[in-house]
C-alpha cells in the first residue's frame, strides 16, 4: 500500500526518470522495513522503566537474572561513604535515611503510641539497627518522608543517605540505584471491598478502575501486564497516588474500584479498614532492598553484613521485628514471616 501510495503521487512528475525514482525509493523502503521492525519490536521504557515492551523485557530478564542476588558481599571495612557520613559535625553526624511515614507498621507514626509522633514500624526498626552500627548510636538517625515515586530521585541528588521503604529490588532500579540483599519477600497483590466481586488477579477485574502508587513496581506490572494481554484491557489503571495509602482512600470514598500493592502492604492497609480485604493470591514474587547509591560499594557491603547480624540476632533482630509489626497483620506464612536468604552475586 505504501508503494502505491508513493506511484501515485508521482503521476504530475511524467516519463521514466520518474518510475526511475520511485522504484528506487520502493526497494531502499523494502530494505529497511526490517529493520525498523526490530528496532520497534525491542520495546522503549520511558524514564521509570515502565512501558516495556516484551521483547526490552526479555532482553532485561537476560542482562539482569535474579535482581535480588545482584549485589556486593559483606563487609565490615570502612570507606569513603562511610567516611562521609561519620565526618558530619555536631547535629548533623546522622544518618540520613528516606522512610515512609504513613505505612501502618512499616514507617509510621501513631498516636496512640507513648512516643506520640515518633517514626516506628519494621523498616524503621532497620534503620535504627543501620545508625547504631555506623555511628554507635541507634537514634543518630535524620528520618526524610519520601514518596513512592521519589526514593530513586533523592538518592541520586544526595538529599538521603539510603531509602529504607518497603522499596522492591528490580532491574530498572538497579540502573539508578544500588541494592543491598533483599530483608523481606513479598508480591503483588489486589485489594478491594468485601462486598466486590473482584475475586482476584483474574477477568473480574474487566472494566473496573485500579489504584496503584506513581513509580511502583505495581503500576509497571499492570501496564506490561495488559500490553501482554494478562489483564483486561479495559481494566483502568489511570488512577496513580504519589504514596500507596492513598489508594486506600480513594477505595473509601469509592473513586476506584480495586487497590494493587505488594501484599505486605496490602496486610496493613486491610488491617486498617475492616470493609476490605485481599482478594486472591500475590502474583508475583519481590524482595524488598535498602537502596543507595551506585557507586557507594562500602556503605552497600556494610549494609549487607549488619543485615546478616539482624537476621542472626534472636534477641533483638529481624524476628523480634517482624513478631512486633507484622505478625499480626501477616500471620505465621513462612515464607514472609522468615527472612529471605541471601545470595550474592557481586563479588567486587
Amino acid at each position: 500500500m505504501r508503494a502505491r501510495r508513493l506511484r501515485s503521487g508521482l503521476k504530475g512528475w511524467g516519463g521514466v526518470g520518474a518510475m526511475a525514482f520511485a522504484c528506487a525509493l520502493a526497494v531502499l523502503f523494502a530494505l529497511l522495513l526490517p529493520l525498523v521492525r526490530s528496532h520497534s519490536e525491542g520495546g522503549v521504557a520511558d524514564d521509570d522503566g515502565h512501558g516495556l515492551a516484551h521483547g526490552g523485557q526479555a532482553r532485561a530478564a537476560q542482562e539482569c537474572p535474579d535482581p535480588e542476588k545482584q549485589t556486593l558481599a559483606p563487609s565490615g571495612a570502612d570507606g569513603p561513604t562511610i567516611d562521609e557520613i561519620r565526618s558530619r559535625e555536631g547535629e548533623k553526624r546522622k544518618l540520613i535515611v528516606g522512610v515512609d511515614q504513613n505505612s501502618y507498621r512499616w514507617g509510621y507514626r501513631d498516636p496512640n503510641s507513648g512516643g506520640g509522633a515518633e517514626l516506628e514500624g519494621f523498616d524503621i526498626d532497620l534503620a535504627h539497627r543501620i545508625a547504631e552500627d555506623i555511628l554507635g548510636d541507634a537514634d543518630a538517625v535524620q528520618f526524610k518522608a519520601i514518596p513512592t515515586n521519589q526514593r530513586e530521585p533523592a538518592i541520586q541528588d544526595g538529599r538521603v543517605d539510603m531509602v529504607v521503604r518497603t522499596m522492591t529490588i528490580n532491574c530498572a532500579r538497579l540502573e539508578k540505584v544500588a541494592f543491598s540483599a533483599p530483608y523481606f519477600r513479598t508480591g503483588q497483590q489486589l485489594l478491594a471491598p468485601k462486598s466486590s466481586p473482584i475475586t482476584g488477579y483474574d477477568g473480574t477485574l474487566a472494566g473496573k478502575s485500579i489504584c496503584t502508587a506513581a513509580g511502583s513496581t505495581a503500576l509497571s506490572t499492570l501496564e506490561q501486564d495488559q500490553k501482554d494481554g494478562r489483564l483486561a484491557a479495559d481494566a483502568d489503571l489511570g488512577t496513580t497516588v504519589p504514596n500507596q495509602l492513598d489508594c486506600l482512600v480513594r477505595l473509601q470514598l469509592g473513586e476506584v474500584d480495586a487497590v494493587v500493592t505488594d501484599g505486605a502492604l496490602a496486610a496493613s492497609q486491610a488491617a486498617q479498614d475492616p470493609t476490605v480485604q485481599l482478594k486472591g493470591d500475590p502474583f508475583t514474587t519481590e524482595y524488598y532492598g535498602v537502596a543507595m547509591k551506585k557507586d557507594a560499594d562500602d556503605l552497600v557491603r556494610r549494609v549487607n553484613r549488619i543485615l546478616e547480624e539482624w537476621r542472626a540476632d534472636r534477641s533483638d533482630g529481624w524476628q523480634n521485628s517482624y513478631d512486633e509489626w507484622l505478625s499480626p497483620t501477616m500471620g505465621d506464612d513462612p515464607a514472609q514471616s522468615e527472612p529471605p536468604a541471601p545470595e550474592y552475586l557481586r563479588k567486587s
